[in-house]
This record gives C-alpha cells, sequence and structure tokens, in this order.
C-alpha cells in the first residue's frame, strides 16, 4: 500500500491522523535533523499499521515534509 504522508517532527507526542483517501498527517517527537525524524516516522507508521519496521520505506521525499510511503 502506497500512502502520501505530511510528516510534522518536534511534535509533543507522536501521533496519527488520517485525512482524504491514502493521506495522513503524522506527527512525531524527534527533530528533523540527521534522519531522526524518518527514523521515528518508520517506527510510528510500523505499530499504527501492525507491520514489520523492515516493511515501511520512504519511496519519495526523505528530505521534505510530505513523502510517499510504501508499506506493506
Amino acid at each position: 500500500m502506497r500512502i502520501t504522508v505530511h510528516v510534522i517532527p518536534n511534535a509533543r507526542a507522536d501521533k496519527v491522523e488520517r485525512h482524504e483517501g491514502d493521506i495522513y498527517r503524522v506527527h512525531v517527537a524527534a527533530p528533523a535533523t540527521e534522519g531522526k525524524a524518518n527514523k521515528r516516522l518508520i517506527e510510528v507508521l510500523a505499530g499504527y499499521f501492525g507491520v514489520a519496521k523492515s516493511l515501511v520505506v520512504v519511496e519519495k521525499g526523505s528530505a521534505a515534509r510530505i513523502k510517499r510511503v510504501d508499506i506493506g
């Protein structure tokens, strides 16, 4: 499954909000430096969808807030 994710780094807590269709807004407590927010994003999405972290891949937008993520 491919989803579009809008990442909000430096949040108070990790949270996933679903919007229209396959668009998600994900709040992560990690900062957007040195890949920390992307790493935490993968962990949060893996927990949300109940899959292994290795099955969550950021396909596009690794340096942007809007990303395309493949799950599964």
